[in-house]
């Protein structure tokens, strides 16, 4: 038969139709077939959306909200890196410096009398820039006493950073450093 009565023989009772996991009929496998449950039917939510492709509202602010997040936390990792990179840099600098201030001493049996004098000596290329002010601004601290029996005159005997900020992972000034 074709027109009205083959579309009749086509459908057919809630009760009378197979459940698809089963194999039996009855309401749920009814409730199935029609696509109420969301099985990909032509009533389903599937359905509705049809074959467009893309995102919804909901997924893309749930992936920006990740992102954010991750974002936020990798940048105070980098701060974080950046902070021990300077703190490691100054107490490079300090050591190539109270390295060459003792060279000097030693070699000229007399103190420095500035950083500029281990330039001028060859004890160091040029004084280096403070890593936490971007300035040759050191401080540099002279006592009294002689390093060794030969020394005649006193001089620059130690050198700090002239930056009054305060180590966040070790809790003490850089300038006691």
């Amino acid at each position: 038969m074709r027109g009205p009565a083959r579309f009749r023989d086509t459908m057919t009772s809630p009760l009378k139709t197979k459940n698809a996991s089963s194999g039996t009929g009855g309401p749920i496998g009814s409730i199935g077939s029609i696509g109420l449950i969301g099985s990909g039917g032509a009533g389903g939510m599937a359905g509705a959306r049809g074959k467009q492709k893309g995102f919804t509202l909901l997924e893309l602010m749930i992936v920006m909200a990740i992102i954010l997040i991750l974002a936020t936390l990798g940048a105070a990792r980098y701060e974080q890196s950046i902070i021990r990179a300077h703190e490691a840099a100054l107490k490079h600098d300090l050591f190539v410096m109270r390295n060459a201030i003792q060279q000097y001493t030693l070699d000229k049996e007399a103190g420095p009398t500035s950083l500029d004098d281990l330039v001028s000596a060859g004890y160091l290329r040029e004084v280096p820039r403070d890593p936490l002010t971007r300035q040759k601004d050191w401080t540099t601290s002279s006592d009294d006493f002689l390093a060794s029996p030969d020394q005649t005159t006193t001089g620059i005997t130690d050198v700090h950073s002239s930056s009054d900020a305060i180590s966040s992972f070790e809790g003490t000034p850089y300038s006691s450093w």
